[in-house]
């Protein structure tokens, strides 16, 4: 049997290309909203930084791994901070594939980053960032949500690598992802596949009550 080869850009060769139609106000929108911003000094540095910490989910697992090496009693809620950023990323690329819709590719839109994939939406950096600041707020008691993930939409866009309709779609599937993950992780299947150091409650380990104190 031959093989088919991979391709290049990040689209699968085989699949048929339905794509979702960009209206041209939404063009006229993410152009406006990108002078505004690069107006901004400092905007397109931050942007990029974000970007590459955003990319895969790679900077959000990484401090959910620190999370699970320095806070112990946490330990196994920051694996759930980065299993879910994960898999929030996984589940943008999937939906990304089916929808198929093409990066803003216009005179008046200046990209200022590279993207693995040539596929806008939803975008994965809003979908796992905002997955990860749902979660590890959850975990710390930090309110990080309200003041990352406005601030990595924002960047997508000073880039002009999204349109606003993928960064707020992203954002919703991340928050849904996230929602997931929490109400998952503490059910018995999946305490039982992780290690006894990162189950919520290690079999063994609960207190014996002591019916004398309660007298």
């Amino acid at each position: 049997m031959s093989s088919i080869p991979e391709p290049t850009d990040g689209t699968d060769a085989a699949a048929p290309t339905v794509e979702i139609p960009v209206p041209t106000s939404e063009v006229r929108l993410l152009a406006g909203i990108q002078r505004r911003l690069l107006a901004v000094p400092g905007s397109r540095e931050a942007a990029v930084t974000l970007s590459h910490v955003g990319e895969h989910a790679l900077g959000w697992m990484a401090v959910a791994a620190v999370g699970v090496a320095v806070d112990p009693p946490r330990r196994g809620r920051w694996a759930m901070v980065g299993v879910g950023s994960f898999g929030a990323h996984a589940t943008s690329v999937v939906i990304k594939r089916v929808v198929r819709r093409r990066r803003p590719d216009h005179p008046t839109v200046a990209v200022g980053v590279s993207t693995p994939s040539k596929l806008s939406f939803p975008s994965s950096h809003a979908t796992s960032t905002t997955a990860f600041a749902l979660l590890a707020g959850s975990v710390s008691g930090v309110p990080v949500a309200p003041a990352l993930v406005p601030v990595m939409l924002a960047s997508r866009l000073v880039l002009g690598v999204h349109y606003p309709s993928d960064v707020l779609a992203g954002a919703v599937v991340g928050a849904g992802c996230a929602a997931l993950t929490r109400s998952l992780w503490p059910t018995g299947a999946v305490q039982r596949v992780l290690p006894e150091a990162l189950r919520d409650s290690p079999p063994g380990r609960r207190p014996t009550p002591n019916t004398e104190e309660n007298r």
